[in-house]
């Protein structure tokens, strides 16, 4: 099937289609799941690192990040492409090495869109039987749930857009309401600023917590993914990558803070070892009442539903943008000509999900310990190899040409922002079996890790093989956007 060459759309569905900060923003912190970050993620980072400064550790990656971010934006004003990242290296570092991010890339953003179903499957079949009495698989419910995020996939980005807006408005409005009640009743200490001092983070296993942290963080590099189809992208893919940085980074931080007030900060740990995620609900119980508890379950499924969804268009675009180039088979660079979706990559995602979610069902393994645990921190560590991939990408890029951007922005931080995303990702490397519940022998501290190393050297050398035997093939590789097909009737004005 060959690549779609659209018409040029017309100014009015330019306007009608194309995206704009807000769009990109929820798409951004959807991913991150606020609600899931603060009521799983949160508790359990306290349990295995120890650390009751953990809130801190939020703050620190939020400057990390904005420093990362002022090379990014820089990129996303002179590279607009669905592929970003693969678009970003294989301009700034060479095509084959562009190859070789966009296999780690299509690995690691899978492993985070069908690790969540596990945790969605896992937490449907609780809630439904204890609500209703109805004992049915965890699996019948992903499959349902990969159904529902297939149909929004398939069609226009705007609309996929406004359900994560309704969804992330629901569990923020959750989260903020459960931190409003800590600091109005806080625990025995008061309200005390202990969770946010270096001393309280350096006395748990440091490590480990950043590692947590930046998992909060996942799916914020991921606007510049939507460039094709917003409004200006030259400015708007910077803005909503700074706000989003900023939002996560700010809210989770206040989140962290307002658990260990909760709580107590001298019995937090303690806390979150002895009840898990359930100390978020049961702290919510206390000050707002029983009913907290259920209604904050049902949007802790919401919350899964919108990490899904973005995580799922994220997956179709870098398949589109790779199809495009013919790096992938042509057809996945097809666009829906009603949609202006990557349908045909959209749908091979979903069968994708399907097929593992049915692997690991019929194997009979554990949703959680396994298909959530193991491919969410293979995601989350090949995401952050990623990002410390792009800011070296970033300095080539701009050394063969200042495209008048300032010397903080493609040379100062991404130095900053590589060394300290090198030192994240060694971090979650030495604490990888820590991060999956595991023995420090277990093989899967170093099979998960080895899977990106293979997919990454794989690419590398289907680039090289490109260049030699495909040299058409190879000299498009990152440059896809500049003719072919493009998504959505909403590129620029």
């Amino acid at each position: 099937m060959a690549v779609e060459q659209l018409d040029p759309p017309s100014a009015d569905s330019r306007a009608g289609h194309g995206i704009g900060v807000s769009h990109i923003v929820f798409f951004v912190v959807a991913a991150s799941a606020p609600l899931t970050v603060v009521a799983g993620g949160t508790p359990q980072a306290f349990a295995v690192s120890g650390a009751v400064g953990f809130p801190l550790a939020f703050l620190a990656l939020t400057v990390v990040l904005i420093v990362f971010s002022a090379g990014y934006a820089a990129m996303s004003r002179h590279i607009t492409n669905a592929g970003a990242f693969y678009s970003y290296v294989a301009q700034g570092l060479g095509r084959s090495f562009g190859v070789g991010t966009s296999f780690v890339a299509l690995i690691a953003y899978n492993a985070m869109q069908i690790g969540i179903y596990g945790l969605f499957g896992f937490i449907a079949a609780d809630t439904v039987k204890s609500q209703f009495g109805l004992d049915l698989p965890w699996w019948t419910y992903v499959l349902a749930c990969i159904a529902a995020v297939g149909v929004l996939g398939y069609r226009r980005i705007d609309l996929n857009a406004k359900v994560l807006a309704v969804l992330l408005v629901i569990e923020t409005v959750t989260v903020v309401a459960f931190d409003a009640a800590q600091f109005l009743d806080p625990g025995p200490q008061g309200i005390s600023a202990t969770p946010l001092t270096w001393d309280a983070l350096s006395t748990g296993a440091v490590g480990a917590a950043f590692c947590f942290a930046m998992a909060g963080f996942m799916g914020f590099e991921s606007g510049a993914i939507y460039g094709e189809e917003c409004r200006n992208p030259r400015r708007t893919i910077p803005r909503a990558t700074y706000l989003a940085v900023t939002l996560i980074g700010l809210f989770y931080a206040l989140s962290a803070w307002a658990l260990a007030v909760g709580a107590g900060p001298d019995r937090i740990v303690a806390a979150t070892r002895e009840q898990g995620p359930g100390l978020f609900f049961a702290l919510g119980e206390q000050r707002l009442g029983s009913a907290f508890g259920d209604i904050a379950n049902v949007f802790f499924l919401t919350s899964l539903v919108a990490a899904i969804l973005s995580f799922h268009n994220a997956v179709a675009r870098y398949s589109f943008a790779l199809g495009r180039e013919h790096v992938l088979p042509a057809a996945l660079g097809a666009v829906h000509r009603r949609h202006g979706s990557p349908h045909v990559s959209s749908l091979a995602q979903t069968g994708l999900a399907a097929l593992t979610v049915i692997v690991f069902a019929v194997a009979g393994l554990d949703p959680v310990a396994t298909l959530f645990t193991w491919l969410t921190n293979l995601g989350a560590l090949g995401i952050i190899f990623l990002l410390a991939v792009v800011s070296a990408a970033v300095i080539g890029f701009f050394a063969r040409d200042k495209r008048g951007e300032r010397l903080w922005n493609r040379m100062i931080a991404p130095v900053l922002g590589g060394v300290a995303l090198a030192a994240v990702f060694a971090t979650a490397l030495l604490n990888f079996d820590v991060l999956l519940g595991a023995a420090k022998d277990s093989s899967l501290t170093w099979i998960l890790p080895g899977v990106l190393l293979v997919a990454g050297l794989a690419g590398l050398a289907f680039g090289l093989f490109l260049k030699a035997r495909r040299p058409h093939v190879y000299t498009a590789i990152g440059h896809g956007a500049e003719e072919g097909a493009h998504l959505s009737d909403g590129r620029s004005s």
